[in-house]
């Protein structure tokens, strides 16, 4: 049904909420459904994968490797790593990032586990920090004090799509001799100021799993300017690719993964990876402007505030994955964002929860003994208790109330782009009416 048969926005933002008996404004969301299907899989994807499996070239290199370069191209970096998925690359980006057993790595604690759970397999220990309210990633204010002599990085994450501050991060590293990491998995084509996210830190690492902005199957990539954690990235996992390595010291212990770990990308993916980077700008410029419309349309809405950069400041939300709103529920009576999210799915809104538990309150990072060591992980590698109680870092623990997921438009059709906004709209005038 096309929006211009349904009744005008203003009418329908008037009518009775359809938590309450009323008229749904999108009355039937299945229709839209290619809208949000993802990922784009053409005839070019296929044929691509076809080839490598009729090659049986499945464990082979050379798709990864021109891959690699094409992404490298695509980034600005000359030195680029394939990997099974983005776990891995992060946890091969800490180790040349010299993290060994009992240091110390930064990281926000609102971020998915994958960012910062392979400390343990490191000998690590994760110090969390706390978050900007607004951009949701890490607060450079509140990053020094958590730095001691044991810490050895600061993983930056590009949350929801949201470009981290870099240029503070990386003074107090360049002050501190530290290394950034930058986890660019939701943030694949993000600018911060002009510059590729994934290509300001010493090193990056990112998932390219289905759902990501950029989805090549299944899959990860490890990103840097320096040929020496270039090099110490191959020792760690890509042992089939020794031959490559320029040093001598490096060469020693070549034909055997330093980690014991293989991490060789499956060609299939690599393959439909190239498929997919070639038509990245194109599609990613697709989503930006739909969600972009999206938020101008609500930017007079009180209680919703678009979770995005500011225009003109030369940064970008790249692919904008999981793409969420901030929520200010004194705006709106005090109605709580669960409240909210229930009455905009009622109006067919396909609003979410938004993000991720804090991670510094898991049990998994406080209480879990997970090598057997007779005492939690979170504390066997270091001389001191690290865990963070309730009410130690204030923002990240607000954030799941102040914060809900927007559709996730794949393509800008504005019609119904703004569909969509009224259902937002719509619940947020008349939040009053869902106050207890």
């Amino acid at each position: 049904m096309s929006v211009v048969t349904l009744l005008a926005a203003d009418e329908l933002i008037s009518q009775p909420l359809a938590c309450q008996g009323g008229p749904k404004v999108i009355a039937d969301t299945c229709e839209h459904d290619a809208l949000f299907h993802w990922p784009h899989v053409t005839e070019e994807d296929i044929e691509a994968v076809v080839r490598v499996m009729r090659a049986g070239t499945f464990s082979g290199l050379d798709e990864s490797k021109a891959f690699e370069k094409e992404w490298g191209e695509y980034l600005g970096t000359p030195y680029n790593l394939t990997y099974p998925n983005g776990t891995l690359a992060l946890q091969v980006a800490m180790y040349v990032a010299g993290v060994r057993r009992g240091d110390e790595v930064i990281c926000p604690s609102m971020t998915y586990w994958g960012s910062i759970g392979q400390c343990f397999t490191l000998g690590a220990t994760p110090v969390f920090a706390d978050i900007d309210p607004r951009t949701l990633c890490i607060d450079p204010n509140d990053v020094e004090r958590h730095i001691s002599d044991r810490s050895r990085a600061i993983m930056v994450v590009h949350y929801c799509g949201h470009p981290c501050d870099m240029d503070p991060i990386m003074a107090i590293a360049r002050k501190r001799g530290l290394k950034v990491i930058e986890d660019v998995s939701h943030a694949h084509g993000a600018l911060y100021k002009g510059r590729m996210v994934g290509a300001i830190g010493d090193v990056s690492a990112m998932s390219m799993m289905c759902a990501k902005s950029l989805p090549i199957g299944e899959g990860g990539m490890l990103s840097t300017r320096d040929r020496q954690m270039y090099e110490q990235a191959i020792a760690y996992a890509h042992y089939a690719r020794h031959g490559e390595l320029e040093d001598e010291e490096l060469r020693k212990y070549a034909g055997v993964p330093w980690g014991g770990i293989k991490g060789r990308l499956n060609q299939t993916c690599a393959a439909m990876g190239r498929v997919q980077l070639r038509h990245y700008p194109r599609r990613m410029g697709q989503m930006q402007s739909a969600l972009n419309r999206f938020w101008d349309l609500l930017e007079d809405v009180p209680g919703l505030r678009p979770h995005r950069t500011t225009t003109n400041s030369g940064s970008t939300m790249g692919g904008w994955y999981n793409p969420v709103g901030l929520y200010a529920p004194e705006e709106l009576g005090g109605l709580t964002v669960r409240k909210f999210i229930e009455a905009v799915n009622a109006e067919g809104g396909r609003c979410g929860r938004g993000i991720n538990f804090p991670l510094h309150l898991h049990p998994v990072f406080n209480d879990l003994d997970v090598f057997g060591d007779g005492k939690p992980t979170r504390v066997a590698f270091s001389t001191r208790d690290l865990r963070q109680p309730r009410g130690s870092l204030p923002a990240s623990e607000a954030a799941a109330d102040r914060a809900f997921g927007v559709p996730c438009f794949r393509e800008d059709q504005p019609e119904i782009v703004e569909l969509y906004a009224t259902a937002y709209r719509k619940v947020a005038m008349q939040a009053q009416k869902l106050v207890d």
